[in-house]
């Protein structure tokens, strides 16, 4: 009897897995009737996505609207794929805009960006999954979420992941906030790159090749100043580095957690910054960057809007390669692992240098010669290691001594606002 019931049971178990078997995925196509829609859209219209799977073969585009809002069915009910694009390079591009709001859907598998917004004041992205859906790889795009030369953006509870340079990027815009978003499988998570007046916080950036990137690059048409980066969850940033040869972002070691670049007037603080495995925090100047990267920065194949490495950034006179008024404050760093990234350089000194003990806190040590104080502070981050690398000397006088920098008491430059 009780083999019987047994039997019976299992052809039970059997037919109801069946029947809970997934339905097949049906994309259906709105390439056209969409197009159409953001061409004839009228300012101040919404225009509502519907529930389903579709597919695109070519970028949608919209220039010159007004206070369009473009809104899904949530991030898993709309999702629009571009995996079979054959013309165009976005996946939705938005330019010349005024007051452009894109919430509630999955954009995926563009060839190039999956949504660039370009020259638009007021821009807002909210609960929208960018991705590339093969994982992390060269080929992928560049940017999942691409405000450019914007005012005014707030990108909040996004998902981003699977770009091939960074997830969550902001480009010569001034005035933004990042909040409240998830960013991993990137070669960079979030990157604000010459933006000024900038906030990054409440995000969590975890499995990229570095986590949050402060960058300012020479050659743009505006320069980068006043960010904030706090209340961030900066965690295991171990990615190998899958972007291509030349382009700025694959000079990251695997393994950075937050990486403050030529800027200025940045304060980090109340973030939890952990087991990124070479460093937690890299204060460094352009002249490292383009001193590693020397010979790769005429590598073939970038993609259109991606910064490559240029070694003739002097010629540059307006723009100003060395970090300084760079404050770091009550952060948290953790580190479980013993050793850095190996398959670069930086990782190769650290290991040579800090062996079993990767820094918390690096700073290259390169300054303005025309600044008497980089007025880099640090302050109150609990027990840390830190190091100063002493690039500009060729690492001769590289020190474990923090203390030099220890000025948030005596020297609050920045204005804190607690």
């Amino acid at each position: 009897m009780k083999i019987i019931i047994i039997v019976i049971l299992s052809g039970l178990c059997l037919f109801s897995c069946r029947n809970q078997s997934p339905e097949p995925v049906v994309w259906k196509s709105i390439e056209k009737d969409l197009q159409q829609r953001l061409i004839l859209a009228e300012d101040g219209e919404t225009i509502e996505l519907p529930e389903g799977h579709f597919m695109f073969t070519r970028t949608l585009s919209m220039d010159g609207k007004k206070r369009i809002t473009i809104r899904g069915k949530g991030m898993d009910k709309t999702i629009l794929s571009w995996k079979n694009q054959t013309e165009g390079a976005e996946g939705i591009h938005i330019s010349n805009g005024f007051n452009i709001k894109l919430e509630d859907f999955t954009i995926e598998d563009a060839k190039g960006d999956n949504l660039k917004v370009n020259d638009t004041r007021g821009v807002i992205m909210r609960r929208i999954r960018s991705q590339w859906s093969g994982g992390p790889k060269t080929e992928n795009g560049a940017y999942a979420l691409y405000p450019v030369l914007c005012t005014r953006v707030l990108i909040e509870e996004c998902i981003a992941m699977g770009s091939s340079d960074a997830g969550i990027y902001v480009g010569q815009s001034d005035t933004v906030i990042i909040r409240n978003n998830k960013a991993y499988w990137n070669v960079a998570g979030i990157e604000a790159e010459n933006s000024k007046f900038v906030e990054i916080y409440g995000n969590e950036a975890y499995e990229n090749t570095g986590g949050i990137l402060v960058f300012d690059l020479p050659g743009l048409t505006t320069y980068g100043h006043s960010t904030k980066v706090y209340n961030n969850i900066i965690r295991n940033n171990n990615h190998e580095n899958f972007a291509q040869k030349g382009n700025i972002v694959a000079t990251i070691p695997p393994g950075s957690g937050l990486m403050i670049l030529a800027t200025h007037d940045a304060e980090i603080f109340f973030n939890e910054i952990s087991h990124n495995k070479t460093v937690g925090l890299a204060i460094v100047s352009y002249e490292l960057v383009a001193a590693l990267s020397e010979g790769q920065e005429d590598a073939p194949g970038a993609v259109a809007g991606v910064q490559t490495v240029n070694n003739r950034f002097r010629e540059d006179t307006l723009y100003n390669p060395y970090p300084y008024r760079i404050l770091v404050h009550r952060n948290q760093f953790k580190n479980r692992h013993w050793f850095p990234s190996m398959d670069n350089d930086v990782g190769k000194l650290l290991a040579w240098k800090s062996l079993f003990n990767p820094p918390d806190i690096l700073f290259d040590g390169i300054t303005d010669p025309k600044r008497e104080d980089a007025e880099i502070c640090i302050g109150e981050n609990g027990k840390i290691t830190f190091i100063n690398l002493d690039a500009a000397n060729d690492f001769k006088n590289l020190s474990k001594d923090a203390s030099p920098f220890e000025c948030l008491k005596k020297n609050p430059y920045l204005d804190l606002k607690l």
